[in-house]
């Protein structure tokens, strides 16, 4: 899909601080770096979590991410490289490869394993965790697979371009459209000397993630794989990146919802009542 040229902010938002996130393991032993996690999730209220992961090494990612339970908010898993494999108790089945993305709600209950499908090569992507309103955090669990050719692209200025995962930028609209929490989440791809105009809803949390070559906002450097986050400025309509070499960008804004947030390992609900249900339930059998 091709975007109209030249959408302009005419005051950017600025870096309010730097986070460069805490290598960890996840899963059966997968590497990665997490650069949101719960210190943040207030500040950044929808999003729960960020991680990002890239090795070369095999030894990095085989042992995958063998059947584990969510409830109470949205994965989106976007595959830069590699190939995962998804299956879960409800007997779904899909295959997640390079420029590819996953949604899945997990609503009431979900039982699912994510497992590379390679043995040698290079796996790297993101997983963004969003929350779920309270109202829908007991919904029925549904997920979906795009494959790179199904996700929308905007075009800019320069041969700068934008993967439209979620929200709208320029005029297209993204894969996803979530109501409540307004989710935009791009993947920006700016050749040298070019830039991307975001427009961004004045009280939306917003951050960005340089995770290939060098750009800036204004004249503040975006650290390499570290996440920054934008500063929620009233006056400012957006925010303008700008590549000083070929550069990728991860964009992502949302409206917060403002309630609380108390988190369990991989559940997600309001009150310590209902992870203490949800802890019950999933010992009980009673997920998917």
């Amino acid at each position: 899909m091709t975007a109209r040229k030249g959408f302009e902010v005419r005051r950017s938002r600025r870096i309010e601080g730097v986070h460069r996130g805490q290598p960890t393991s996840d899963g059966a032993g997968v590497r990665l770096t997490r650069l949101l996690a719960q210190g943040l999730q207030r500040r950044l209220d929808p999003f729960l979590m960020l991680d990002f992961f890239g090795s070369h090494d095999a030894n990095d990612y085989l042992a995958g991410f063998p059947d584990h339970p969510h409830r109470g908010f949205e994965t989106i898993t976007y595959m830069l490289e590699g190939r995962m494999r998804h299956r879960d108790n409800a007997g779904h089945e899909g295959l997640l490869a390079t420029g590819g993305m996953q949604w899945m709600v997990a609503g009431r209950g979900v039982v699912h394993s994510e497992m590379p499908e390679q043995e040698s090569g290079r796996m790297a992507g993101f997983q963004l965790w969003l929350n779920l309103p309270a109202r829908d955090k007991m919904v029925k669990p549904w997920y979906r697979d795009f494959a790179a050719a199904d996700l929308p692209q905007a075009q800019g200025l320069g041969g700068a371009h934008a993967v439209v995962l979620a929200g709208e930028t320029a005029g297209v609209a993204g894969a996803v459209q979530r109501p409540v929490t307004e989710p935009l989440i791009l993947d920006l791809r700016l050749p040298a000397g070019t830039s991307w105009s975001q427009p961004l809803v004045p009280g939306h949390h917003a951050f960005a993630v340089l995770y290939a070559g060098r750009a800036s906002i204004g004249d503040e450097g975006l650290a390499l794989e570290a996440l920054c986050v934008l500063h929620d400025d009233p006056s400012a309509d957006g925010v303008i990146i700008s590549a000083h070499e070929e550069a990728r960008v991860f964009l992502v804004a949302g409206r917060p919802l403002g309630e609380s947030i108390v988190q369990y390992g991989p559940f997600v609900m309001n009150t310590r009542e209902e992870i203490q249900a949800a802890v019950e339930d999933m010992r009980a059998g009673r997920f998917g």
